[in-house]
């Protein structure tokens, strides 16, 4: 493994901005150079930890760009880690859905979607893992699900109901169209099957109770996705779950605030001017200290956009809204060794034009995986 010493630039440390170097070897952070360290000029550049997605399905739509039109896993994941690293996403967490949905989130796509990730890993560039987003209506497979939970390093469960909210629906509702363009079925069907779900409502809180301990049980950090009210929130702490994945009102986050717990938004939020959920909006709840993550969501470069967007706009310095997108997110997935640039720590770290903010170099774990002049 080739050692380095950028030279020269504005490195963020702990305590903010500094011109200063900063040497890597064996992968990892260090205080002097090596012997063999390559000189890297970060003249006029910032120097930033590599970004954490916590939340990113935007291989969805390079699976699927188009209804109808699906094109290999293996070629998809390759592509998806392009698009991650020239983004600068050194460690991503993919939303992959398990669901009693046909089609592109079905249980069996998810299974596949395991199968060629494994397989895949060692010729991706960014550390690759795996938000489990588990449909708590899909109650059949539990068992296998449990199974999975042993798949990927450091994977995250996340709670998911997009049944409940879906049940008054028509037909021709917008969501009742998506859905059945991605389940590949009717939008009339699509409304029967969620009528027949609902009948099974009390077995879900079982299910959620005995996946939610096995997780637990593992030490994998568990998400609960779209909470609505601050019940729901101290429900599922009870249950262990320690991060409110994009809650839907001011209250429910207060909650989490208030718990000291993680709150993960969507960076897109951030850049469109609001929620297109109708969940809270993140620029009011970051200035309000109501975020401590924000992820990619469906959109790899809204994170950098993000954050550099916060600190124009003056709602927070570049130092904070940079830790929404490293340090935040490694902490509340538990990834004690990334998000930072500290001794010790991982070579994960972007180089960025400071006047153009055009990216430069990505390195991941130390190694050198994209470079522009």
């Amino acid at each position: 493994m080739r050692n380095w010493t950028i030279k020269g630039g504005r490195v963020l440390t702990d305590g903010g901005f500094e011109e200063t170097d900063l040497h890597l070897a064996e992968g990892r952070v260090v205080a002097e150079a090596a012997t063999d360290a390559t000189e890297v000029s970060a003249k006029g550049c910032l120097v930033l930890p590599g970004i954490v997605d916590v939340h990113g399905d935007g291989f969805e739509r390079v699976v699927r760009p188009r209804a109808g039109v699906d094109f290999p896993l293996p070629l998809a994941l390759e592509e998806s880690d392009r698009q991650m690293i020239g983004n600068g996403i050194t460690t991503a967490f993919h939303g992959l859905t398990a669901s009693w949905e046909t089609g592109l989130r079905s249980f069996d796509t998810a299974r596949a979607f395991l199968d060629t990730l494994a397989a895949v890993t060692p010729t991706l560039d960014c550390d690759t893992r795996v938000n489990l987003r588990w449909e708590v209506y899909c109650l059949d497979p539990v068992d296998e699900l449990i199974s999975w939970l042993d798949r990927t390093p450091a994977m995250v469960l996340s709670l998911n109901d997009h049944l409940t909210p879906y049940l008054e629906l028509p037909p021709d509702h917008r969501k009742i169209v998506r859905m059945a363009e991605r389940m590949d079925i009717s939008r009339e069907d699509v409304v029967a099957r969620i009528a027949a779900l609902r009948a099974r409502a009390d077995e879900v809180p079982a299910a959620v109770a005995r996946v939610t301990a096995a997780a637990t049980a593992r030490g994998l950090t568990v998400f609960s996705h779209d909470e609505t009210s601050p019940e729901d929130r101290r429900a599922n702490r009870a249950l262990g779950v320690t991060v409110s994945e994009f809650p839907m009102t001011w209250d429910t986050a207060r909650e989490s605030a208030d718990g000291e717990e993680h709150i993960v938004l969507g960076a897109p939020n951030v850049l469109r001017g609001g929620s297109q959920n109708n969940a809270i909006d993140a620029e009011p709840a970051i200035a309000q200290g109501l975020c401590t993550v924000l992820a990619s969501d469906y959109y790899y470069p809204a994170q950098m956009l993000a954050a550099f967007a916060l600190a124009d706009r003056g709602i927070v310095p570049l130092e904070d809204a940079w830790a929404l997108v490293s340090s935040g997110p490694a902490e509340a997935v538990g990834l004690h060794d990334r998000g930072r640039l500290k001794q010790g720590l991982r070579g994960d770290l972007l180089i960025l034009d400071a006047d153009t903010r055009r990216l430069k170099s990505v390195f991941v774990n130390g190694r050198r995986v994209l470079q522009r002049d």
